[in-house]
Order: structure tokens, then sequence, then C-alpha cells
């Protein structure tokens, strides 16, 4: 179904600025909430300067049915009547706006910041700060619930063990969890508004570390959108080992958790067999280009490396012995019934609240929800090779182990069957310079799902504006919805059902 006052156009096909309707706010408001009433998703939502004390705000919504894309826009000052009270899945968008650029949704229900850095703004803060003035995590509000025997339970942001600084707040009754609130981004680094002016010889590397375990599904989204912008075409060998590359992080990644979840029972035996199959399949991706999360592999314009005949024997011969292993370690979950029984009916995230949460990735497959960027909106290698959609509808942990098990044997095939149809590689890094006034949005489907990046161009073909959307920040509310009426001891479970990330959500 069109979204009224938008354009539509396709993943990774470049529009012009000037073509991208500005309505009224009233209008861009009830566009885009019906837009997601009749079943399509916010992808991105994000703001950008358009003039003095003025802003554009943008919308890009996702139809996964007819595979296309919407965007549309209006411009406000410093205010807006809030999306939030009719559409959920704005929340997050509309108090990232707010924090960056001062602009207040006004009747936003839970309006505060989601990263503690100063506004972008000089002299003007959503929040009545001074100047430069941060905002300090602990003094806070946070949900509260009353009552006789209620109790709270805080844990983060410093944790056990050498992870990334999160907050997680309980509101508990006994140990069932009425309410857990996330507060992330303690350690905000910057990087969209350092790719401001480029792209330049800084930005490929800001690309890789979005998300460290998913330098590959970033980088990808990135290549994929600059070669639209600059209307480059890539060769096919290219889009396949590139596809190659992304289900070895895949794999690696889905093996990884598999085994982590194993180990958060106690399940000894699959959490070792996939602690040692992970770091082989990390070792797959080092042997195409040196590293084991793939930095330095993918580039604008094409690749750093090509996988010679004998590299590509030695991809096929440890695949198909890593395909047994897996399955081994895989198998011994489901036919174990203690491993069933912490599963099942454990952290249910019901269809109803995905839809409403606008979930993506390995959590809303396991709600049943057919959504997989490599299906609903292929873009290179992907658009001539598909890999079914895997999902499964109880929306417990145990559908979200087994999606994970359901995409870790189609991306082998995947990966078997591009070695021996690949061309070639024609290593190919200069392209032109993207071209001014352009606007473009790039969907990949990394491990824990959709990465959305849009980047729009200004007069000169330099980067206006970017904005990156990292799964994560779709799929953190999802992991505290998942949370409520559980015991409090379900948590590590539950969190490592959903592995999001700290550092893509803090951008």
């Amino acid at each position: 179904m069109p979204v009224s006052n938008s354009i539509s156009f396709y993943n990774c096909q470049s529009i012009d600025v000037k073509q991208i309707p500005v309505v009224h706010i009233n209008k861009f408001r009830d566009s885009v909430i019906e837009a997601v009433a009749s079943g399509q998703r916010i992808a991105s939502l994000f703001a950008a300067p358009s003039g003095s004390d003025m802003f554009c705000l943008y919308a890009v919504l996702a139809d996964d049915n007819s595979g296309k894309l919407s965007v549309l826009s209006s411009e406000v000052s410093d205010k807006y009547s809030s999306l939030t009270p009719d559409c959920t899945q704005a929340h997050l968008f509309e108090r990232e706006i707010a924090e960056q650029w001062a602009i207040t949704p006004q009747g936003h229900p839970w309006l505060k910041p989601i990263r503690f850095h100063a506004s972008y703004i000089k002299g003007r803060d959503a929040w009545g700060r001074k100047n430069g003035e941060q905002i300090v995590p602990s003094v806070m509000d946070f949900f509260k619930v009353e009552g006789e025997q209620i109790h709270e339970v805080a844990v983060g942001p410093v944790h056990a063990g050498v992870i990334e600084p999160g907050h997680f707040r309980f509101q508990c009754h006994g140990e069932n969890v009425l309410n857990l609130e996330i507060s992330l981004g303690f350690q905000h680094r910057g990087i969209e508004r350092a790719l401001i002016g480029g792209p330049d010889k800084k930005t490929l590397y800001y690309m890789q570390t979005v998300a460290g375990d998913t330098t590959i599904g970033h980088t990808t989204a990135y290549c994929h959108l600059i070669e639209s912008l600059s209307g480059s075409r890539v060769p096919s060998g290219v889009q396949s080992l590139r596809g190659i590359a992304l289900e070895l992080e895949r794999l690696a990644n889905h093996t990884g958790d598999l085994g982590a979840l194993a180990g958060d029972i106690g399940y000894l035996p699959t959490s070792s067999f996939c602690g040692r199959i992970r770091g082989d399949f990390l070792n797959l991706t080092a042997l195409i280009c040196g590293n084991r999360f793939g930095r330095g592999l993918v580039s604008p314009g094409g690749v750093g490396f090509d996988i010679s005949p004998r590299i590509s024997d030695i991809l096929a011969e440890k695949l198909t012995r890593l395909k047994k292993d897996v399955e081994v370690a895989a198998k011994l979950l489901w036919s174990t019934p203690s491993v069933l029984a912490r599963f099942e009916d454990t952290g249910v995230v019901p269809p109803q609240t995905c839809r409403e949460l606008g979930l993506v990735g390995v959590p809303a497959r396991a709600c049943g929800a057919e959504i997989d960027c490599r299906f609903n909106f292929p873009a290179g290698i992907y658009s001539f090779a598909q890999i079914p959609v895997s999902s499964w509808h109880t929306g417990d942990v145990f559908a979200r182990a087994y999606v994970r098990w359901l995409e870790i044997q189609r991306s082998i095939a995947f990966i078997l069957d591009q070695i021996k149809t690949c061309p070639q590689v024609q290593i190919k890094t200069n392209i032109k310079l993207p071209a001014p006034d352009k606007f473009c949005v790039s969907l990949v489907e990394g491990w824990r799902g959709e990465i959305c990046h849009v980047g729009i161009t200004d007069s000169n073909g330099s980067l206006y504006h970017y904005k990156i959307t990292d799964p994560s920040f779709h799929n953190w509310t999802g992991l505290a919805m998942a949370m409520g009426n559980q015991q409090i001891s379900d948590f590590p479970l539950c969190n490592k059902s959903f592995n999001l990330s700290y550092c893509g959500h803090d951008l």
C-alpha cells in the first residue's frame, strides 16, 4: 500500500532530494501513523538541519510485502506533536531526535535522553540543560512501580567480565519482574557526526567499527549506498564474495550464540563445542582477508582480496566438516529435555508486540514474522541467489535459538553454492564521487537483523547527513518486553537470546 504524501523507491536506489515530498507536520504525522497501521515499518526516523533554526524530519518506511521503501519529510523548528502515542515504533527515534537537535516531540510518554551527550545545537536543549552540560545517568528518572513488597534491582552499567556498559533497572515483586527499563549510551562515540563531509580516508574505518562483530554487515551497507550515490556498477564476482563474507559473519555469531545460550543454562557439551566452532568460522574469514572480523575485505567499488582456487577448495572442505560439527552440537540442544525445559515458554514476545515495536532480525522471525532484507529488499548477490526466510512461531528463547540454527544450515548451503559458481573477482576500489543532492537508503540483513544506512549529499556531492540504524536500536525494547512477568533469574538467558549490540546503539 503506497504511503500518502511520500515517494517510493527500491533498496539502494538513489533519488533526487528535491523529489522527497515536504509536507506539513500534521500530514507527516498522519501519513506515518497510517502506514505503520497498515503493516509497514519505520526503518529510520531522523532530523537534519535545513536552514536557520529549522530542521527537516525524514521518515523512511519499509513495506516488506512489496519490497519498496517510502520517504517523506516535514520542516519543524523546536517542537512538534509526538507520533509515539499513536505509533510505538517511533518512541526511541523521537527521543534521539530530541537529544540530538533539541526538538521536543510534545506529548511523548517517556521523553528522556538515550545517549547522555550534549545537544548538537549550541544554546538549545530539549531538557533545559545549560549549553554543553551533559545528563548525569545516575540522577535520571526511571519508571517506578509502587506497592507492598515491590523492590528494585539495578544492574550495571559496569558488569562482571569484559563487556560494554549498559544499565538494567528491574521493578520486581519477589522474583517476578514487573518492568525492565534499559538505559544505554554510556560510551557514545559520535560516529554519525564524524561522517559528515565525507566520504574521506577515515570513513571506511568508521564503518568497520560501527559494531565490531558486524564489520561486514555495516561496511557492505555503506558500500552499497556509496556505489548507488555515485552510479557505480560492481562486478558480479565482488557481489558474490561480499555475500560469502556476510554469511560467514552470520555463521560465526549464530554458532557462538547457540553455545552461549547453552552456557547460560549450564549445558556444557554444546557450550564447549560451539565456542570452538565459532572460532573456526571466524578463521575462514581470516583465510580470505587475514582478519577474523573481515576488516579490509569490503570497500566501495569492490573488495580488497580475491579467492584463489586453492582457497576455494579449503573453504569448501572446512565448511563441509564444520557443518557436521555444528549439527552435532545443535542437535544436542533439541534432544535434551532439561535444555528444552529452560528454553520453551521463556521470554515470550507475542506477535502483536513484535509488530507494534517494529522488531527486526532473529527476534522478529522468532515471532513468525517473514522479515529478512535478503528476501524482502534484496541487493547485491541476493538479487540473484535467494536464501529462504527462517522463522518460528513461539516467540520464546527456543524460537530465537531455533531460528539461528535454521539460518546456520541455509548460510552454509549458500556459501558452498557461491564457492562453486563465483566468477573470478575483479578487485576494484576506485569509484566516482557521489552525485550532488541525492538521497539513498541501503538495507542489509546483518546477523542481528536489518541494518539501515541513509545518506544525503549536498550540492558538492559530500555527505550532508548520514544516519545509521543498527538492528539493536529496534530490538532493545523487545528484550524489555520479553522480561515482563518472568523470573529475574531468566534475564541472562533472555538477554543472550537477543544478543544485542551496545556500541551499535551508541553511535
